[in-house]
């Protein structure tokens, strides 16, 4: 690897670990003060975005990382680090009563140092445009919810292809995939599946929801929803030894109803694309 190379595409010194043959880099989180537990946290305790490089085959480099992001800065991030060629493999908190709150976004990418090195530059700069035109982190996303729900269920049920249920005004679908834990099949009443719930009005809707994935699955349907302005907001596991194993990934959007499902539609298109 060409340490020089990726300390001067980042922008940041590095340390290199002989024993086993990893050159880091870090960024600590000093441009915003963070309390946690009402004690002002300092970046040794857990505030630092870093990136690690190391050999892999075929002359090319692996690279894994975490970035310490608050929740205005989390979502640009992410569209900038699919725009930049790399995974974004994780995505939840550290900490409670944070504030601001602060979120750790997992990423990976495998190809030469000097790419991979460039675009980590660039979600470090996302974060610095960010923070540069609004100091103070955001505590809202953009759009206004009604406060009276009044979703149409049948335009959403044509777009996405099923039937749902509704309730006081919202609408709401559920897919089930299979699994087995402790040799048990388990499947949708038991916590595997995707689901999205839709409020407000038709044209101002807001829906949330949980998409479950499998590994090979999940960059395409992170991608997916971020094209679409749907705003990813946790990347995590739910069980541990169920057979095949899944990731899940909760989401918001705002905006036109028919909009946003036909953003989720097409992710689950996506997922189509894999076998099971």
């Amino acid at each position: 690897m060409d340490t020089a190379e990726i300390e001067r595409l980042t922008g940041l010194k590095g340390t290199y670990s002989k024993e086993e043959n990893v050159f880091k880099v870090s960024k600590p989180r000093t441009d915003v003060k963070i309390q946690v537990d009402k004690w002002p946290m300092l970046p040794f305790m857990g505030l630092g975005s870093w990136a690690a490089f190391a050999p892999a085959q075929n002359g090319q480099v692996v690279m894994m990382g975490d970035t310490v992001l608050f929740e205005d800065e989390v979502n640009p991030v992410i569209s900038a680090a699919f725009e930049a060629g790399l995974e974004v493999t994780g995505l939840h908190n550290h900490f409670f009563f944070d504030e601001p709150k602060v979120y750790f976004m997992h990423i990976g990418g495998i190809g030469s140092s000097a790419k991979l090195a460039a675009s980590v530059k660039k979600i470090y700069d996302k974060v610095a445009e960010i923070r540069a035109a609004h100091p103070v982190p955001s505590s809202q996303f953009p759009r206004t919810i009604p406060q009276e729900n009044k979703i149409s269920p049948q335009p959403l049920e044509q777009i996405l292809g099923m039937k749902g249920s509704s309730k006081d005004g919202m609408f709401k679908v559920v897919i089930g995939r299979p699994a087995t834990m402790h040799g048990v099949p388990v499947e949708k009443e038991m916590g595997i599946n995707t689901w999205a719930a839709f409020a407000g009005t038709d044209s101002e809707a807001v829906v949330d929801g949980d998409f479950a994935m499998l590994a090979d699955e999940m960059q395409t349907v992170l991608r997916t929803m971020r094209a679409g302005g749907i705003n990813i907001v946790a990347i995590h596991q739910h069980m541990t030894h169920e057979k095949s194993h899944y990731l899940f990934m909760h989401y918001w959007g705002k905006g036109d109803a028919k909009d946003l499902a036909k953003t989720i539609r097409s992710a689950l298109n996506k997922q189509a694309d894999y076998p099971e």
